[in-house]
């Protein structure tokens, strides 16, 4: 499975991108459904709301965030319906966050790569 980009939901879609995954859980502030070009919508991959408001704007937890993601996924069944995606096409996934280094696509990235 070839490692899948990452692209903030608000850069310009482009041919490379394959299938165009989102992977938060709250729709995208300023983008239509229309207009977004996203295929598919995995709010369930994404961190819960807790962890998720607990690191938010908080790069310095970056590590703890990653361990607990992890830790979220590995209860649930949504990883898996990604990886079937990935497995038969180049996907990239979508995040909202301002932050390009430290975010859940990134840490998703990581843990498909395993």
């Amino acid at each position: 499975m070839p490692a899948p980009r990452i692209k903030r939901v608000y850069d310009e879609a482009d041919a490379e991108d394959g299938l165009r995954i989102l992977v938060d859980r709250l729709w995208p502030r300023g983008i239509s459904k229309a207009n977004a070009r996203i295929d598919h919508w995995l709010k369930y991959v994404s961190p819960s709301d807790a962890l998720r408001k607990r690191f938010h704007a908080r790069p310095e937890l970056w590590d703890e965030f990653r361990q607990a993601y992890r830790a979220e996924l590995a209860e649930s069944p949504a990883l898996d319906n990604l990886r079937k995606l990935a497995r038969h096409e180049r996907v990239t996934l979508l995040y909202a966050a301002r932050d390009t280094e430290h975010n859940n696509a990134v840490a998703l990235a990581e843990i498909l790569k395993k």
